[in-house]
């Protein structure tokens, strides 16, 4: 008997401590799919035994891959709730299917990843948790196709996000610089002429969906920016070249390359920047708030 009331004290001393990780899976639904899809949500330790409203971090992830690429596939499993508990707030990693490029696809109905994921997901967060239900407290980040998704959507709606950042972001989708063999290149064309279009018949069309090209975009929306790539990575050439046209154009950005390829230790060791990154950000714009 005493024993029992002893394991019961210390897990109630757990529990009032906030010692228990806590990731839900959240199932979101989709307006313009028509569709339900999931999405992991880690808690930092904190927000058990607080009153206030945290910060989100939208965390992307990359092609072929699903809403729990992160906590699966990191070397560290548990990368994601120690970044939340050391910084503070809530990541959630949405949906994104295997090729969406986390826009709204002009010939596939059934890809309308853009509205769901700034209007359908932020919606659902904001209402389930406390969260800072602005852009002073949002971020937004992620991998190869999510690197490209987070530039994108930030790009897009600069209301809604005070910092984005990519890590071997996949930024252009007509594969200019893209280094890779003739087979896997052509098979990418045709994933992309399947979401955005055919390239051959109309690749000015193209340009709306580049964020190279959005620049200049990224000059005047005041997003804060923080994007890398590893120096072995096919995908090193177009995100120098985004970081040449920010530097020509006056844009503040924090740009870097390191050692790596595309792989899941480059990307694990890449969030820590972009969290340190981060959370300067949200404790500038939020008045020591946060």
């Amino acid at each position: 008997m005493k024993k029992n009331c002893l394991v019961y004290l210390i897990l109630f001393q757990m529990i009032s401590l906030g010692v228990f990780a806590k990731t839900d899976t959240l199932e979101i639904a989709s307006t313009k799919m028509n569709k339900t899809y999931k999405a992991a949500v880690t808690l930092p330790k904190s927000y058990e035994n607080s009153q206030k409203s945290f910060p989100v971090l939208y965390l992307l992830h990359g092609g072929i891959g699903h809403f729990n690429d992160w906590l699966a596939k990191a070397p560290d499993k548990n990368l994601i709730q120690n970044l939340a508990d050391q910084y503070n707030l809530v990541i959630v990693m949405p949906e994104g299917e295997v090729f969406s490029y986390y826009i709204d696809s002009p010939v596939d109905k059934n890809s309308q990843f853009e509205s769901y994921i700034v209007k359908d997901v932020i919606t659902k967060i904001d209402k389930t948790y406390r969260t800072i239900a602005s852009k002073n407290g949002r971020v937004i980040t992620g991998l190869s196709m999510g690197g490209y998704g987070a530039l994108y959507l930030s790009g897009k709606y600069p209301e809604l996000f005070v910092a984005a950042g990519s890590m071997s972001g996949a930024l252009n989708p007509d594969l200019q610089g893209w280094k890779l063999p003739k087979e896997a290149t052509e098979n990418l064309r045709k994933a992309f002429d399947a979401i955005i279009g055919s390239y051959n018949a109309d690749p000015k069309g193209y340009e709306a969906y580049s964020v190279v090209a959005m620049a200049d975009k990224m000059k005047t929306n005041g997003v804060s920016l923080i994007f890398d790539c590893g120096t072995d990575d096919f995908l090193i050439e177009p995100n120098r070249e985004l970081h040449r046209r920010l530097v020509f154009n006056n844009t503040p950005h924090d740009y870097s390359e390191r050692p790596g390829g595309h792989a899941w230790p480059y990307w694990e060791n890449s969030l820590y920047y972009h969290l340190l990154y981060f959370s300067k950000v949200l404790k500038s714009v939020n008045s020591g708030k946060y």
